[in-house]
């Protein structure tokens, strides 16, 4: 039969995705693999998403899969981190803690399932409606329980529709297909004022060819920071001490840099925090770039509300090269000389 391999990963922050058989590949099937990835979003603790389905939609409705999470074979087991009301396991589900998976960790939804070749118009990550978060907004290192039943509050996640519509791509003989949705929550994780809980915008999705994007990981200098007034040193590690947006292209116009709500003509791709290491380091990191130059801007703002226009100033701006494969493209802000 003419089938290729479906291997479906999912991590945070940076993920490396995986293939199948490597004769199998050779001889008669492509590849296809499917990462999902996440930039964090200030005060949440946890983040998690709860998987219950993957669907192919081939320009062929004929061709259409669907696999269950738990059930079909090759998925991964359902767990039991997501719970209705009477705290009862939602069957076939997998949640994920987005803010679990950093660096180059990474967990399994799907691997080594066989697709028919063709063209697939779109992938839908199917979610259960009892995605949720846990916060700390008092920073006392604990999550917040209003109500005293010894359990984090979960606020609810919604998701329109409760599933994610994506790109699809070609599944060809021989070929291979390797992908990571990535999940910027500083852009896309909303909390509307007068409605429960989050809601996760489409807006802050966004899928890249990992064979054709890398990763930055960046330093930036106290001393720069100290010269423009940023907070520095936080007794909490998790507390963000500057920002850093990224913008396709080089020679811009840095007065029309906006941020993730800002009105400027220059849109932001992703953002990202700066972090203290308790010591002397301050750094961030930014996964599943496409290849190409980008400027990179970098500020003392932390307010990360991707609704609002805010007025933020950059105090460093710099240049770089993304590679490819999986590459990582060291970045520095230090003082200028």
């Amino acid at each position: 039969m003419n089938k290729t391999t479906l291997a479906l990963i999912i991590s945070a922050v940076l993920v490396q995705g995986c293939g199948g058989d490597s004769d199998n590949t050779a001889l008669n099937a492509p590849s296809f693999s499917l990462s999902v990835s996440d930039a964090p979003v200030e005060n949440a603790v946890t983040v998690v998403a709860c998987f219950s389905q993957i669907e192919l939609k081939s320009s062929d409705s004929a061709n259409n899969q669907t696999f269950l999470i738990g059930d079909t074979l090759g998925t991964a087991t359902a767990n039991d981190l997501c719970t209705d009301s009477n705290d009862a396991i939602v069957a076939n589900t997998r949640g994920i803690d987005l803010l679990s998976f950093t660096g180059a960790d990474s967990t399994e939804l799907l691997n080594n399932i066989e697709i028919n070749p063709g063209n697939y118009n779109q992938i839908r990550l199917v979610m259960s409606p009892l995605s949720y978060a846990t916060v700390d907004l008092d920073k006392d290192g604990i999550e917040d329980d209003n109500d005293q039943d010894g359990r984090a509050d979960r606020i609810p996640i919604r998701v329109p529709s409760n599933e994610l519509k994506l790109d699809g791509f070609t599944a060809t003989l021989g070929g291979i297909t390797d992908l990571t949705v990535e999940f910027d929550l500083r852009k896309g994780m909303t909390n509307p004022v007068g409605q429960e809980g989050y809601i996760l915008k489409p807006r802050g999705v966004r899928i890249v060819d990992n064979t054709e994007s890398g990763h930055i990981e960046g330093t930036v200098s106290e001393a720069l920071l100290m010269n423009n007034m940023c907070d520095v040193m936080p007794e909490d590690l998790s507390e963000t001490v500057a920002s850093v947006y990224v913008y396709p292209g080089i020679n811009l116009d840095t007065t029309e840099l906006a941020d993730n709500g800002g009105a400027e003509s220059i849109e932001s791709l992703t953002s990202a925090p700066v972090l203290f290491d308790g010591a002397t380091s301050y750094s961030f990191e930014i996964g599943f770039i496409s290849a190409g130059d980008y400027t990179l801007a970098l500020t003392c703002s932390t307010d990360t509300d991707p609704e609002g226009d805010d007025d933020i100033e950059f105090i460093a701006i710099t240049e770089t090269n993304v590679g490819e494969d999986g590459s990582t493209t060291d970045v520095s802000f230090a003082v200028p000389e």
